[in-house]
């Protein structure tokens, strides 16, 4: 190549970079940097202060912390029902080991409750013809009725009260289908006093006209066949597998067996509840010893900043 031509290409470059700086220059000057301002503050004179944003635990806290108190409270209310049931039962155990009574003419209703789960025995002529089924109800996985029958005694007076014979299978619900279930004559009951049953609110209601009983309402069922508000529930003499089979087979009613037979689970109930209220207060402690998040929760901001 010419050695001019390279020099011309030379001073092209060097007028062209002079060119660039002159520009870059003139551009910088007519920018304002922000030391212009003379109300600017370097960061260095005014540090950033961190901050959290928005409330540390808000309503929940308040219902974690409400959580374990109410849990040991109702495990507290249960152990006193504990302590209510187990003299409950304690008392009707003691009344099931005295001897039998007599079952007298005439009975006070309001003094049943001092016999309940006692002992007692009668004598007197079923009236079959007034004969009730409460049901569905359930024996051994087995569908099925309650046998309700009065029992007209034979004393002076005629008084009749409620016997609750037992259960029998659902296949023998007519009286033809059970001739063995339906004795005649003078007959001996012995069974248990007990106080009249409370519908819960699940239970619908009963229908005497159709002859459906769902639930036990004494007086109801006193009303309708004219006998005294007096419910007896007839136990089998013994406890004897063997014959219970054979008294289903014939239809006869399987009579309850003569023990207290009340639920009592508020020992498991007391053990939900505390347990409960040891998990809450453990979560609750965790929660407000637990320290803040370094980045969700603070954000850097100056005291200047609005």
């Amino acid at each position: 190549m010419d050695k001019a031509v390279i020099e011309m290409m030379a001073r092209h470059f060097k007028y062209f970079q002079q060119y660039v700086r002159a520009s870059i220059s003139k551009t910088a000057r007519n920018l304002k940097q922000a030391a212009d301002d003379p109300l600017w503050t370097s960061v260095v004179d005014n540090p950033p202060n961190l901050v959290r944003t928005g409330r540390k635990h808000g309503y929940g806290l308040i219902i974690l912390a409400l959580m374990p108190i109410t849990a040991f409270a109702l495990g507290t209310w249960q152990v006193q029902r504990l302590d209510w049931k187990s003299k409950l039962m304690a008392k009707f155990e003691d009344r099931l080991v005295r001897d039998p009574l007599p079952l007298p003419p005439q009975i006070d209703p309001a003094a049943i409750k001092d016999f309940d789960y006692r002992r007692i025995y009668a004598t007197g002529q079923f009236r079959h013809d007034q004969e009730m089924l409460i049901g569905p109800r359930i024996h051994d996985g087995k569908d099925g009725y309650l046998v309700v029958t009065p029992l007209e005694r034979g004393n002076d007076d005629g008084s009749t009260v409620l016997v609750n014979r037992g259960w029998i299978s659902k296949k023998f619900k007519r009286q033809e289908d059970r001739p063995d279930g339906v004795p005649h004559g003078k007959v001996f009951v012995q069974g248990l006093l007990r106080e009249p049953w409370k519908k819960n609110m699940f239970t619908p209601n009963n229908n005497p006209q159709t002859q459906e009983f769902f639930f036990p309402d004494v007086a109801e069922m006193a009303k309708l066949t004219g006998s005294q508000p007096v419910w007896v529930e007839e136990t089998m003499a013994e406890s004897d597998l063997i014959k219970a089979w054979d008294r289903e087979a014939r239809g006869i009613p399987i009579g309850r067996p003569a023990e207290v037979n009340l639920r009592n689970n508020h020992a498991q109930y007391i053990f939900t509840w505390y347990a409960l209220a040891a998990a809450t207060s453990v979560m609750l402690w965790m929660v407000v010893r637990k320290p803040p998040a370094d980045v969700a929760r603070r954000v850097r901001q100056n005291r200047e900043w609005q």
